[in-house]
């Protein structure tokens, strides 16, 4: 592949995920874990890389353990319209439910709030030449995708999440 052709595809992946945006600042205080609606602590889960392996398919595996992205409109569930709420698929905590999920045009399962605030983590991710915020689950750690600033009110937010990291229950 030539250069021009690969900088071409950096760029244009930058422009849909919403690259060189700068970092949200949201829910980054790692040490503490409390829900906003029960004053819970989240139990966190720790495994070493072979478990999670043998627990997660290889494409799982790749985007929450590795921090992989999969392509736009190739997820299972960007264009998904039922009642419901995602799960992280490594270790099964509530994320995301259906009434905050919508359709960004970038081709990733896109929300503008999680379901319990400190369900969801986040910290400066300075790869692929931008800064990014990286969203990761509380519970396990998962890699779920990234947060930017450009999303619909109320929040302002929009978490656009891997399907790959997700798992739906329908209502």
């Amino acid at each position: 592949m030539n250069r021009l052709a690969l900088v071409s595809g950096l760029a244009v992946a930058c422009l849909v995920a919403g690259c060189g945006q700068s970092p949200v600042s949201v829910n980054t205080d790692k040490t503490t874990s409390q829900t906003a609606s029960t004053n819970m602590t989240v139990e966190k889960i720790i495994k070493t890389d072979a478990e999670w392996q043998k627990l997660l398919t290889p494409e799982q595996y790749r985007i929450t353990r590795k921090k992989g992205t999969e392509r736009a409109f190739s997820g299972q569930y960007w264009n998904n319209h039922d009642p419901g709420s995602y799960r992280c698929v490594a270790c099964d905590l509530d994320l995301f439910g259906s009434d905050t999920k919508f359709d960004s045009g970038t081709g990733w399962p896109s929300f503008f709030q999680p379901i319990i605030e400190n369900h969801v983590g986040t910290e400066e991710d300075n790869s692929l030449f931008a800064r990014r915020t990286e969203v990761h689950c509380a519970r396990c750690g998962a890699h779920l995708g990234h947060v930017f600033e450009d999303g619909p009110k109320p929040t302002g937010l929009r978490y656009c999440i891997n399907s790959a990291a997700l798992k739906f229950e329908k209502k």
